[in-house]
């Protein structure tokens, strides 16, 4: 088990969700962090293909320690939520090198690339690491994500030796395992979740035809009602994919996908995580440089630690990071 035990007060999992991101928390977190992030610089890294990704990068204070961490945001979050500026000032603090990489169609980024965002764009995501890696070849390299971007952060590292990646160590916070019951939970579950992910991708999708007028018309964006048939129509009207199954296997960890991990990875789950069915991680291969770890509590990407609504997972990071 993880060791994580928060007062009874915040224990529950809804409770620890919501608390994550909550707009007082989140004052709270940019203002502890800023010193820490002071110097950050906002840079486009190469994806490959013409692709190019928005990235915040932070140099090491005083030379650092020779060891830089990527860090990848959930789905409709970004370089700037809560949960990436608090472990970001964590690991400067620490001595890190800190990029904190968008995913396309994320945070400030939607005029960047053409074509639209969708969970199997993997190559892009192996592409700017490696360019990372490149830009800083003595550096020691870690890459870290939550939720959506811990199933990317996994799926990278799976690719490490083919793809030329030294990495050191990745950690996933709460991955998503299989996208089918992580859909099933969002469009099942308390009506929250599900309403609140409609928003974000409905804004996001207003974004990218506010910056691509003559190539997207999406219609009544409200005409959906539920996660399932708003991801369906846009897997058969926006990607390569025949149908909703395809592209949900396409990025699932389930199977055999992990099966030739080399990197030593962490993969960190709540028991009582509300979108990440945990019984799901009893479907993953389980390759010797895994190691599973679960917590009784947290809810999806939690971890609040205390009446302060201080973060557990950033020291369980820096641990994890091995600093």
């Amino acid at each position: 088990m993880a060791g994580f035990e928060p007062p009874a007060l915040i224990r529950d999992a809804h409770l620890q969700s919501a608390l994550a991101s909550a707009p007082w928390r989140q004052r709270r977190v940019h203002r502890h962090a800023a010193p820490y992030l002071a110097g950050t610089v906002v840079e486009v890294v190469d994806g490959g293909a013409g692709v190019r990704l928005l990235a915040e990068h932070t140099a090491p204070v005083d030379g650092g320690t020779g060891r830089m961490a990527v860090l990848i945001h959930g789905w409709e979050g970004s370089a700037r939520s809560s949960y990436m500026v608090s472990l970001a000032a964590r690991l400067v603090h620490a001595g890190f090198r800190v990029v904190r990489l968008n995913l396309r169609d994320h945070g400030d980024s939607h005029h960047l690339n053409e074509e639209l965002f969708h969970s199997c764009r993997l190559d892009e995501v192996v592409h700017a690491v490696r360019v990372l890696q490149d830009r800083h070849p003595d550096e020691r390299l870690y890459v870290g994500g939550f939720s959506l971007g811990g199933n990317f952060a996994l799926r990278v590292a799976a690719r490490a030796a083919e793809a030329g990646l030294r990495i050191e160590r990745v950690l996933a916070v709460c991955p998503v395992l299989d996208p089918r019951a992580t859909l099933a939970a969002l469009d099942g579950g308390l009506p929250p979740y599900r309403l609140y992910f409609i928003h974000k991708w409905r804004s996001s999708l207003e974004r990218k035809r506010a910056a691509f007028p003559g190539r997207y018309d999406f219609g009544e964006l409200g005409r959906f009602r539920d996660l399932r048939s708003m991801t369906d129509y846009f897997v058969r009207h926006h990607t390569e994919f025949p149908d909703l199954d395809s592209y949900l296997a396409g990025y699932a960890l389930t199977g055999e996908r992990l099966a030739r991990l080399e990197v030593p990875g962490e993969l960190l789950l709540a028991v009582d995580d509300p979108v990440i069915p945990v019984a799901d991680a009893a479907r993953l291969a389980r390759p010797p440089a895994l190691r599973i770890v679960c917590s009784r509590w947290g809810g999806h990407c939690g971890f609040v630690a205390n009446y302060r609504l201080d973060s557990w997972l950033d020291d369980y990071a820096v641990r994890v990071f091995g600093a």
